[in-house]
C-alpha cells in the first residue's frame, strides 16, 4: 500500500481554461480526484446575470463576485490567460508551460473587465454613481442586458429618464415575439423610451447628443453599451485545435462534450457549437456532464459508459424586470408579472449559484 505521498504523486492532472459559470464549475467538482490547475485572466468568479442588479445597488456585488480562492481551496490558480496548447501542455501569456492529462476549455466570450475583486466592486461602485448622478441615460441594445439594465434603473431611479435604443425590430430577439412585446410594454409603463430599428453612433458624440442611424438625437447624461461579446476563441484557432473551431468561432463538441478529434479535451459553456440558446444554467449542467466524464476516464473507466449531453430543446429563459417582475419563456408559454419575477427577480440566482460551489448562499 503506497504512503498518501505516493497516491499524491499519481493524481491526473486536469487543466481547467476560463474561470467563468462553466469552468468555475468544472474545476470545483474536481479539484478532489486530481490535481486542478485553474487558468483564468481573473483572481475572481462573477455571477454574470446578478451583474446589472450590482451597478444599482454596489453591495449586491459582494455576494456575486466570489475569489477563486474561496471555492477552489484544493486547486491551483494561475492568473494569467492561455494563449496556445499542444497535445499535453498549456501555454499562458506569461510564458508559463503547464501539462495536463485532461484539459477543459470553457473561456465563453471576451472579457475586459477589471482581472480583480477588488477592481470589479470599485467598478460597479462607479457605474452606480455615473448612474446616481444622471438625469439622463442612454442604453444602446435591446437584448437580455438591455432590457434587464433598463428594468433595474426604471425600478431603482423612477425619476430618470431612460431611452433604450435597439437596432433590431423587436427586443429580446434570442427568445419568442411574445416575450419580447410584453417586455416593450413593461418599460414603456414605466416611462422607458424605446426606439427600434436604430442604431447609435457612440463615437460621434458633443455634449451628451446622440446621433441615431435615422438621424434622431438623443440627449443624454450618460450612456451604456449592451450588446453581445465576442466569442473567445480566437487563440484556439492558432493552436492545434484550429480545425475544432467552426466558422462562427464556436468549439464543436460530441455529445460527450469531448472537442470532436480528441480523447482528453472537452470543451463546455457558451464557447461550445451545441446548437441551444447560451443560458448560465444550461453553461453548469455542461460543467457537471464533463466532470463526471473526466472522473470517470481518470478512475479508469469505460469510455462507453461516458455521460452524453443532450441539447435543451425547448427555450426556457426569464428576464428580470426590476426587483420583483420579470418574463418568462417556458417552451411556447409566455408570462410576465410576479411569478417568473418570484424565480428570478429577487435574488438573481446568486444564493443558489454560491451553494453549488459549496458556499455559504451569504457573505459572512
Amino acid at each position: 500500500m503506497g504512503s498518501s505521498e505516493d497516491l499524491a504523486m499519481e493524481k491526473k492532472r486536469v487543466v481547467v481554461i476560463g474561470g467563468g459559470v462553466a469552468g468555475s464549475l468544472a474545476a470545483r467538482t474536481l479539484q478532489n480526484y486530481a490535481d486542478v490547475y485553474l487558468i483564468d485572466a481573473k483572481d475572481y468568479f462573477e455571477i454574470t446575470w446578478a451583474s446589472l442588479r450590482s451597478m444599482v445597488e454596489p453591495s449586491f456585488a459582494t455576494r456575486s463576485l466570489i475569489s477563486h480562492a474561496e471555492y477552489l481551496p484544493n486547486a491551483h490558480i494561475i492568473m494569467t490567460a492561455a494563449v496556445d496548447l499542444t497535445d499535453n501542455e498549456v501555454m499562458t501569456a506569461e510564458g508559463r508551460i503547464v501539462a495536463y492529462d485532461y484539459l477543459v476549455i470553457a473561456t465563453g466570450h471576451m472579457d475586459d473587465g477589471p482581472c480583480t475583486k477588488t477592481e470589479k466592486l470599485s467598478y460597479y461602485q462607479a457605474e452606480h454613481e455615473k448612474i446616481k448622478s444622471s438625469n439622463s441615460i442612454l442604453i444602446v441594445g435591446g437584448g437580455p442586458t438591455g432590457v434587464e439594465l433598463a428594468g433595474e434603473i426604471a425600478v431603482d431611479f423612477p425619476d430618470k429618464k431612460v431611452t433604450l435604443v435597439h437596432r433590431g425590430s423587436r427586443l429580446l430577439e434570442f427568445i419568442g415575439k411574445k416575450a419580447g412585446k410584453k417586455a416593450l410594454d413593461w418599460l414603456v409603463s414605466k416611462n422607458v423610451e424605446v426606439i427600434l430599428g436604430q442604431s447609435v453612433n457612440l463615437n460621434d458624440t458633443s455634449d451628451g447628443v446622440y446621433q441615431t442611424s435615422a438621424g434622431e438625437t438623443i440627449k443624454a447624461d450618460c450612456h451604456f453599451l449592451c450588446v453581445g461579446k465576442q466569442i473567445s476563441s480566437t487563440w484556439i484557432t492558432k493552436t492545434i485545435l484550429g480545425e475544432s473551431v467552426d466558422v462562427h468561432g464556436k468549439l464543436m463538441v460530441d455529445a460527450n462534450l469531448r472537442v470532436k478529434g480528441r480523447k482528453n479535451v472537452f470543451g463546455i459553456g457558451d464557447i461550445t457549437d451545441i446548437a441551444e440558446l447560451k443560458q448560465g444554467y444550461l453553461a453548469q449542467q455542461h460543467a457537471l456532464i464533463a466532470a463526471k466524464n473526466v472522473k470517470l476516464l481518470i478512475l479508469g473507466g469505460n469510455e462507453n459508459k461516458l455521460a452524453t449531453y443532450k441539447p435543451a430543446s425547448s427555450a426556457l429563459a426569464i428576464v428580470s424586470l426590476g426587483r420583483r417582475e420579470g418574463v418568462a419563456q417556458i417552451s411556447c408559454i409566455t408570462t410576465i408579472g410576479r411569478l417568473p419575477g418570484k424565480i428570478k427577480s429577487g435574488d438573481l440566482f446568486v444564493g443558489r449559484t454560491r451553494k453549488q460551489l459549496g458556499l455559504s448562499s451569504d457573505v459572512k
